[in-house]
């Protein structure tokens, strides 16, 4: 599960950044919905979805639509970006089935609905490469099950109730369709309710850290590689927030580099790493312009 290590440093930037929420509540909902269209993109983009950030900004700020877009990745677009403002717009005080089936009904509008808003059943029996998901005619007790069992109060350390939660989410796979972009959008509500941000999965990283991390699980029963990588992108998703609020200037990575007589490649690996306090947006990483490296201990 989440190593020492990185629960002290979520530790430490989660009571900082707490400690702004109360001062920038508006602040706060702003970049939430300015980020809303790359992590719509981006949570598509995993489920192979051909549309661009720039084709998902068209579609959803300037309700521009291009005439080769596939009509499904248009709803794709739209309707995680209807259940996402959801969210916002209606704060909800735990995860429930009922929630969770709402959030699929206004995911697969337009596009399954015959499917939309249930759970699997009867012969409705799904596969994703080698993992075949649970057995239809158990699913709708294995989701109470799972649902009942992150709710329960336990000592279990915050962020690996999340982590087993989606893991086993995807395991099961609930429904025929849609079952990763649900399992990303309740990552981020069950996050928004401990007044944390939400984690952004990049598309680039799913072959890598994110798929390798799920069959883990699935194969091994082990967590330790998603704790590790979900941990590493609430760090991030901090370090974003905090910075997006706090700092008077962003600028990339590459020129706080230069400014700081550091290679490009060295500030790009502490990047990856976590070590300097810096964010992908828009697929580039940044950082507070005024941010001093010898001040700040690794």
């Amino acid at each position: 599960m989440t190593s020492n290590s990185l629960r002290q440093k979520l530790d430490f930037l989660i009571e900082h950044y707490r400690d702004l929420v109360p001062n920038y509540a508006s602040g706060i909902r702003e970049l939430s919905l300015v980020e809303l269209p790359e992590m719509v993109y981006n949570s598509n983009a995993i489920e192979n979805s051909t549309l661009t950030l720039e084709d998902t900004e068209d579609i959803l700020i300037r309700h521009q639509i291009r005439t080769d877009h596939r009509i499904r990745e248009i709803f794709e677009a739209t309707n995680l970006a209807k259940a996402m403002k959801y969210l916002l717009d209606n704060p909800e005080t735990g995860i429930s089935v009922s929630l969770i089936l709402k959030l699929h009904g206004m995911l697969m509008q337009n596009i399954r609905d015959d499917a939309a808003g249930r759970f699997r059943t009867n012969k409705e029996w799904v596969r994703v490469g080698n993992h075949i998901g649970a057995n239809p005619q158990f699913v709708h007790a294995f989701m109470s099950d799972l649902v009942e069992k992150y709710n329960a109060s336990d000592d279990q350390y915050f962020l690996d109730k999340i982590v087993y939660f989606h893991a086993e989410f995807e395991n099961i796979h609930p429904f025929i369709d849609g079952n990763g972009r649900i399992g990303r959008l309740l990552i981020n509500e069950q996050l928004d309710l401990l007044n944390l941000p939400p984690i952004l999965i990049p598309n680039k990283s799913k072959n890598e850290e994110y798929y390798p991390a799920l069959e883990e699980y699935s194969n091994f029963n082990k967590l330790d590689r998603l704790s590790d990588f979900f941990a590493r992108l609430l760090i991030e998703a901090l370090y974003r927030r905090i910075t997006r609020l706090t700092a008077p200037r962003i600028i990339s990575v590459s020129d706080w580099a230069k400014q700081n007589q550091m290679s490009v490649q060295s500030a790009t690996n502490k990047a990856l790493r976590g070590t300097i306090p810096a964010f992908r947006l828009r697929g580039h990483w940044m950082i507070d312009a005024d941010f001093q490296a010898e001040k700040y201990e690794e």
